[in-house]
């Protein structure tokens, strides 16, 4: 028999409009179980007699837990448990647990893994994941942004960012927040096989990296190595994280923009993941993080300082288009001018010469125009009486006449049929 939060789960995917064989795809049910129950529709359940007792503490709060994960199924049962006691709930987080698994969607029992733990300090695992939002900011658009993170193997500690791009320019730029972000850097970094960290293999099938990223491994310190193919689960600790992070934060929010979304990250990172105590190591991962970070190694002295070096050119109002954003330039700039994008700065050069500085701007189609690059002509600065005003570019006036002149000049040139 088919349980309750299945059915709601099912009649509601069929409102939404989705085939009976997408719905059995997503449900892990026969079509035939599918056609069933929609033709049947919502039945009340039967229930036999209630047993004499105290009564449940959870009761109270067992229509918010049905609307909840009907409408976002992949709740986890720690941030449903935390939801409640904002409402009072009192009771203990494994009865919401238990209900939770009761009404949710059943899931195909997963294989064991095998768990691999790594000395402190040794090896942190980055990826990224995709991620679909509508901003409060722009109703109706739909963004899909990604999740970068690193989390280091021994403390289990999460640096994660939202981002509009998973380009190199964007992973460089993210390994270097997430280094300042922890104090340090680790022996070695696991990846998949991303297009921006694994270009391929040689003829003896040795993994070669992108040269980019060797740049920056060489600049920090650390070894870049990828899992093994089709074995993503090598880097379990950083895709685990993934649902957890989307489960127990990003469901059932909203966010005006990207800046917003980050600082809610940023926020339930230090207040929630990283103050938890994690369910494998049994400890505070903030307080193992502590243990951890004096065996990272240091941070070098110098900025990372990797160019590419891209030709421009810029448009009738000054601005130059660069990844998907506009940033400025000086009046009197000439047309082509050169790019030199690094991983978190834009320098822009005319002739050899910098002449634009930018830091790197996140998502798409923003503009920066600083000040500076700008002239604005001041017309309050003009002496009462004077006979000539500036207009336009430096250096052109016109002389200032009254409204009876050109009314006079309009009578003449129309008595003279247009000729001056």
């Amino acid at each position: 028999m088919i349980q309750l939060g299945d059915l709601i789960v099912i009649l509601d995917l069929h409102r939404q409009g989705l085939s009976i064989s997408a719905i059995a795809r997503r449900t892990g049910r026969d079509p035939k179980t599918i056609r069933k129950y929609i033709a049947r529709g919502l039945e009340p359940p039967a229930y036999g007699p209630r047993q004499a007792g105290r009564p449940s503490k959870l009761a109270p709060y067992l229509d918010y837990l049905r609307e909840r994960i009907a409408a976002f199924p992949d709740l986890s049962a720690v941030r449903l448990t935390r939801e409640l006691r904002e409402h009072g709930y009192t009771g203990a987080y494994t009865a919401v647990k238990r209900f939770a698994a009761a009404i949710r969607p059943d899931h195909v029992p997963k294989p064991f893994e095998v768990r691999f733990e790594t000395p402190a300090g040794k090896q942190a695992q980055v990826d990224f994941a995709r991620f679909v939002s509508i901003f409060t900011d722009e109703p109706g658009v739909t963004r899909i942004i990604w999740l970068f993170s690193m989390v280091l193997g021994h403390s289990r500690f999460i640096f994660a960012r939202f981002v509009m791009h998973q380009d190199l320019q964007t992973l460089l730029r993210c390994h270097m927040q997430a280094f300042a972000a922890i104090g340090g850097v680790p022996i070695e970094i696991l990846y998949d096989r991303m297009k921006t960290a694994v270009t391929g293999e040689d003829r003896d099938g040795h993994i070669v990296y992108n040269r980019s990223l060797l740049a920056l491994a060489q600049h920090y310190g650390f070894h870049p190595r990828a899992c093994r193919p089709y074995r993503a689960k090598t880097k379990g600790k950083v895709e685990r994280p993934f649902s957890y992070i989307r489960q127990d934060f990003f469901l059932a929010r909203s966010f005006r923009n990207l800046d917003d979304l980050n600082a809610q990250l940023d926020d339930w990172l230090a207040t929630v993941a990283n103050a938890r105590v994690h369910g494998t190591t049994q400890k505070v991962v903030a307080e193992a993080f502590a243990a951890e970070r004096p065996e990272l190694q240091m941070l070098p002295a110098g900025p990372f300082d990797a160019l590419l070096k891209l030709e421009r050119r810029v448009s009738h109002d000054g601005l130059v288009s660069i990844g998907g954003n506009y940033y400025s330039v000086p009046d009197r700039t000439r047309r082509i001018v050169e790019v030199q994008q690094l991983p978190d700065v834009i320098r822009i050069l005319d002739q050899g010469q910098i002449v634009a500085v930018h830091p790197v701007l996140e998502g798409r189609r923003r503009t920066r125009v600083a000040p500076e690059h700008r002239q604005v002509v001041n017309r309050s600065r003009s002496r009462p009486g004077a006979s000539e005003a500036l207009v336009g570019r430096t250096g052109d006036h016109i002389p200032r006449r009254s409204l009876e002149f050109y009314q006079t000049v309009g009578k003449r040139l129309a008595q003279s049929g247009g000729r001056p």
